[in-house]
């Protein structure tokens, strides 16, 4: 199987902007995508704070916690 040098996203995107944006259109658009994934991950964070159950107790406790554990010497 041959692999694409692009991904099934960066097609569509070439598909649709064809054409060079302004500046400002370019900040705009770019605002937009941070925002899109900004949602996608508080999303999957609120997500997994309820199916935890977790209060802001324990996240504070877990703020104030080593969470991993030590690398071997």
């Amino acid at each position: 199987m041959i692999k694409q040098p692009f991904s099934n996203v960066q097609l569509e995107l070439l598909k649709v902007f064809n054409a060079n944006l302004s500046d400002a259109e370019l900040i705009e658009f770019k605002k937009m995508l941070a925002d899109y994934f900004y949602k996608r991950t508080v999303d999957a964070a609120d997500k997994v704070w309820d199916e935890k159950g977790w209060t802001n107790e324990d996240v504070d406790r877990m703020l104030n916690t080593k969470m991993r554990s030590s690398k071997p010497k």
